[in-house]
């Protein structure tokens, strides 16, 4: 297993391409994403549906369908491990020890004819932590109550759980062998509005506990100023604005993709008769335009936004992937269509 040094973080990736090749058409998924977490840290990845944030997740895991998806391009670097050229092997060992990961729906993330304790038994067992049946015992009941779950009921089945509470036997699952990297793939879009509030105040809890980083994937805005350190606005598989929390959510400038995200939010302080959605539609991923892929539906769209790639433009530790982003609005320089800077 090849690494090299971790001292500049946990998760570094670096230009990260990932298509998927369908009878129909080649789909480019990820384009040159950039992206970095230090340990212990909780990061919001943002953007509609389509914009390649369980992409991201599934290349970090290594788990892209096969023969389908695939890394062209770029690299991964977690704890000092490159991941893209690890054995598999390899990445049966990392998987649920170095990282793991909460997919979207509870409802088929778990194994319906196995108890809940065999399923969080399973991954002690299979990363060697405990002697005998009697220690692994011992801890399924310790992350049973940590998630907030009795351990009498370890000999139930899934059927027999609530949809929180399967939410909850799936992060304990995750968490079972404390990871350094979770990666919450929108963990609580099956959930009612009152579980989805005791889910993440409860995975904020566990994550500040155990001390491991989290990559949370969502939609919700207002989740992530609730559990996040900073935040990543992705669209059409590249990252186009990073900043803290505060920075996304105060500062006077922001990329206008972002700028239509915060527009659709209602403001409960303001009397409005509609929301501003933001006009059009994804791209289709198969078929991007050239220039920057967001300036068919921008409002703020100029000529060089048609056919020049934008570069990021970053102040005070906020980027801004935009044309306009240079002093007094003069457009910065990016790249060609091709990828080729100017």
């Amino acid at each position: 297993m090849k690494t090299t040094d971790s001292k500049n973080g946990l998760l570094k990736i670096e230009n990260l391409q990932v298509e998927y090749i369908t009878d129909d058409a080649r789909v480019f998924a990820v384009n040159g994403l950039n992206l970095e977490i230090e340990k212990g840290e909780t990061l919001g990845l943002v953007g509609e549906t389509g914009a390649g944030k369980t992409t991201t997740a599934l290349s970090v895991m290594r788990l892209l369908p096969p023969k389908v998806g695939r890394v062209i391009g770029g690299s991964i670097l977690l704890d000092g491990i490159d991941i893209i050229h690890a054995g598999e092997a390899d990445m049966r060992a990392l998987r649920g020890s170095l990282v793991s990961m909460i997919f979207q729906d509870p409802m088929t993330s778990l194994n319906p004819v196995l108890t809940i304790g065999d399923q969080i038994a399973e991954v002690l067992i299979f990363h060697d932590r405990y002697n005998n049946r009697t220690d692994v015992n011992r801890r399924v009941d310790e992350i049973l109550r940590l998630v907030g779950l009795s351990p009498e009921r370890k000999n139930e089945y899934p059927h027999q759980f609530s949809g929180g509470m399967k939410q909850r036997v799936v992060i304990a699952i995750a968490l079972a062998c404390e990871p350094k990297l979770l990666l919450a793939d929108e963990p609580t879009t099956a959930l009612d509005v009152t579980i989805q509030a005791q889910v993440l105040e409860m995975m904020k809890e566990l994550q500040e506990k155990l001390h491991t980083a989290v990559i949370l994937i969502t939609h919700d805005l207002g989740v992530v100023a609730q559990t996040c350190n900073r935040v990543a606005i992705m669209y059409a598989g590249e990252i186009i604005e990073t900043g803290t929390v505060d920075r996304i959510f105060h500062a006077k400038r922001h990329h206008p993709y972002t700028e239509g995200l915060f527009g659709s939010i209602p403001d409960l302080t303001k009397k409005t008769r509609r929301l501003n959605p933001i006009d059009g539609l994804m791209p289709d991923p198969s078929n991007l335009p050239a220039g920057c892929k967001f300036h068919t539906r921008c409002p703020k769209c100029i000529d060089i936004c048609r056919t020049i790639h934008p570069r990021s433009s970053v102040r005070d530790g906020h980027s801004i992937r935009c044309h306009l982003e240079g002093e007094g609005g003069v457009p910065v320089a990016g790249e060609t269509a091709g990828g080729e800077q100017t």
